[in-house]
């Protein structure tokens, strides 16, 4: 018995700002961002929390299944920016949804929260401990950018997703195989340094503002390009699949230049790869999910294709999952 994506949705705050929005607030300008990340435009939420942004996902595959909130298990909700530190989100959006039946936490895995979650949903359904798994990503990224910071606050978005996870009988369907990763001496280069029981709240990390995304990015980068590349690789040799088997790389869409690399690498063409960067910036635990949304909402992705999840982010966590599409087009 395998656990297989049966439902899957995506929600971006309605509030677009696009590239020149930032030229008044730093140095900086449309092709400048453009030509470095391949972003064009994003989505930001300054009011709410990243609960807000992901409930409407989350109704949405109930919908698409014809089940009730109570009909949930299991609620898996990947975040770096959750509405509190405490209660865990996965407990308000279970208030706001009504999955009354459903116990549940938040994974903090960064831009691969979600390939975190949904690997560790899948192995609750196949084990059957739980019948129905609602597995979430996404963040409120603008909560935790300084806009003074050209080099971070152009590169992301607010947005997230959800998908359900179900027991298929048909074990060539659903989460076929992952590859997970993370090594801690990354923390240098990506973190936020204030807010956690290490650095707490303080006059003195409020005006130094430590409460944001702090990130070197050419370390940053280089890491990614050979993490991202390597395990989407890996993953296809070890299933025994070549570039024509695949029909879908979905990466983690923080930089237009580490997809390509990713790409080149298990050598699939530019139109096998999903890309909407340009739409929405790095959602961090959202852009997964996203990008599955879009696939499946525009009928791209039909039932029994291949499909590499792969990502890179802080920690640095890492890794790629195999899913056989199970959802008829």
């Amino acid at each position: 018995m395998k656990a297989a994506i049966t439902a899957v949705a995506h929600n971006v705050p309605p509030d677009v700002y696009d590239n020149v929005w930032f030229e008044s607030k730093i140095d900086t300008n449309d092709e400048w961002i453009k030509t470095r990340t391949g972003i064009t435009e994003r989505h930001f939420a300054f009011e709410g929390g990243v609960t807000d942004i992901l409930l409407p996902a989350a109704k949405s595959v109930l919908e698409q299944r014809g089940l009730t909130p109570e009909d949930i298990d299991l609620i898996i909700l990947a975040t770096i920016t959750p509405d509190r530190v405490f209660p865990s989100s996965a407990a308000i959006l279970q208030r706001k949804l009504g999955a009354t039946n459903a116990w549940g936490f938040d994974l903090a895995g960064a831009c691969s929260g979600f390939l975190y979650a949904l690997v560790t949903g899948a192995k609750m359904v196949e084990s059957g401990a739980v019948k129905r798994a609602l597995i979430l990503g996404g963040d409120k990224m603008s909560s935790i950018l300084n806009f003074e910071d050209r080099t971070t606050c152009v590169l992301f978005g607010d947005g997230g997703g959800a998908v359900l996870l179900e027991a298929t009988d048909d074990d060539t369907f659903g989460v076929v195989d992952h590859i997970l990763r993370m090594d801690g001496r990354g923390e240098d280069f990506l973190h936020q340094k204030a807010g956690g029981s290490l650095r707490p709240p303080t006059i003195e990390t409020v005006t130094n503002r430590e409460h944001f995304v702090y990130q070197e990015g050419q370390a940053v980068f280089k890491s990614a390009v050979k993490g991202m590349a390597d395990v989407s690789f890996e993953i296809m040799q070890r299933n025994e699949l070549t570039a024509d088997d695949v029909a879908w790389l979905v990466p983690h869409q923080a930089n237009l230049r580490i997809i390509d690399a990713t790409a080149d690498r298990m050598g699939l063409s530019r139109d096998k790869v999903m890309i909407n960067i340009d739409r929405f910036g790095n959602t961090t635990a959202g852009t997964i999910p996203i990008c599955l949304s879009e696939l499946h909402i525009n009928k791209k992705v039909a039932k029994g294709d291949y499909v590499v999840l792969s990502s890179f982010g802080a920690g640095y966590t890492w890794g790629s999952v195999l899913i056989r599409w199970a959802i008829d087009t």
